[in-house]
């Protein structure tokens, strides 16, 4: 007699978010490090994930861009999965890391209680001088103790 193969429970769940529009939320409890998620979505260029329309045109600072280490981008906005729906928190309870075959995957960074929403510190780049107008499209909603007020990250 045949068994059913079960798929694996997800660890995750996708719903409205108190930092930013959608966000997603530990199905159960997640121990640390735990792999949750593969970021996915189409592979190409920063010249050719620019040209196309903004994600929100309401807000054209939001972007599904994952930068890769071989200098393309991951666009979730095209063929993406929920890993696209994950907020920066400037205290993240999950980090990103790239294997050695470009493909970017979220994990935890600590024990995930239930119902919490994972994290990640996006570490954003901006080319250009950072103004006062720049911080405000780039602005953080993480509510941490010590939120740095931005997305974006200052290399050292």
């Amino acid at each position: 007699m045949a068994t059913a193969r079960s798929r694996p429970k997800r660890l995750y769940r996708v719903r409205n978010s108190n930092i930013h529009g959608r966000g997603v939320f530990a199905a159960g409890k997640i121990a640390k490090g735990t792999t949750i998620i593969e970021y996915r979505g189409e592979r190409t260029t920063w010249e050719i994930a620019q040209e196309r329309p903004d994600s929100d045109p309401d807000n054209p600072a939001h972007t599904f861009i994952f930068e890769l280490d071989d200098g393309r981008v991951i666009d979730a906005a095209v063929r993406g999965n929920a890993a696209r729906w994950i907020n920066h928190s400037c205290a993240p309870n999950c980090k990103s890391y790239e294997d050695e075959d470009g493909r970017v995957y979220i994990e935890a960074k600590r024990d995930i209680a239930p119902g919490e929403e994972l994290t990640y510190d996006y570490r954003l780049q901006y080319d250009g001088r950072i103004t006062r107008k720049v911080k405000e499209e780039y602005a953080c909603r993480c509510g941490a103790r010590r939120c740095r007020g931005t997305l974006l990250f200052k290399s050292a």
